[in-house]
């Protein structure tokens, strides 16, 4: 595949590859990754995948940035002509869609000519792959939402959003992992927690897997926010084969 390498500071050195937003492309940046995780550099302490780049932190005292790229491009060399498939996790995550904790789902129903029923199909029950994670510490960058709910920002954003709020902006669809000013429109809540910094794995999700929000009753969504304070519930996850190949 063909890659540009640019330096990043002192310490970093980013990957682009190319500049369309595709899963596609995603496949090929976790391919990268994985490669990495497999056959670690020496002096590379982390890497950090985004829509179309991938951004590799090292030590200067142990790697030069010559060196380093060097053996990128020995790397991205072998990745030609390869096929490769992965197991992605899919996180299944109960949403509670309208009433007070989706206050605009019926102007979003509204924008698209659409009923409340209608937008809640639309939105849940669908794969969303996990292109990056950001603003804020959780928060899932999804791609793959329908055009037909896609509803602009709101004019005057919110102070506060509750933790766990599903929202819409544009084409997109996120979730608040932790209380934050917003402008999306929020349709539903979902209990789990996607942050938790009194966990041993604070972040819930993981960029490259997928989420798909099912619609619960305002009982079971009461019940599964007591599981979780209790402790007693465990996120469900299912696997999901990702296919990949590059043609040299």
């Amino acid at each position: 595949m063909k890659l540009d390498y640019y330096p990043l500071g002192d310490t970093g050195i980013q990957l682009v590859f190319g500049t369309e937003i595709s899963e596609e492309t995603n496949q090929k940046i976790r391919m990268f990754a994985d490669e990495l995780a497999q056959h670690p550099i020496n002096g590379v302490e982390e890497w950090v995948p985004a829509y179309t780049t991938l951004t590799i932190y090292y030590l200067p005292s142990k790697i030069s940035y010559s060196t380093l790229k060097e053996k990128l491009e020995d790397m991205n060399e072998q990745q030609h002509g390869r096929e490769a498939e992965s197991a992605s996790l899919v996180y299944i995550i109960p949403t509670y869609y309208g009433d007070e904790v989706g206050s605009d789902l019926e102007f979003v129903a509204e924008h698209n000519g659409l009923s409340k029923e209608e937008v809640i199909s639309i939105h849940a029950d669908k794969d969303y792959l996990i292109y990056m994670m950001g603003f804020v510490p959780g928060f899932p960058y999804l791609g793959g939402m329908s055009e037909e709910i896609a509803t602009p920002r709101r004019e005057n954003p919110r102070a506060e959003i509750e933790p766990g709020s599903v929202g819409i902006a544009g084409a997109q669809t996120g979730v608040y992992p932790l209380e934050s000013p917003g402008g999306w429109q929020l349709i539903g809540q979902t209990p789990v927690k996607l942050y938790d910094p009194t966990s041993e794995s604070p972040i819930l999700l993981e960029s490259g897997h997928y989420l798909r929000f099912v619609s619960v009753s305002k009982t079971e969504f009461l019940e599964i926010k007591e599981a979780i304070k209790r402790g007693d519930y465990v996120v469900e996850t299912e696997e999901k084969k990702v296919g990949y190949h590059e043609v040299s």
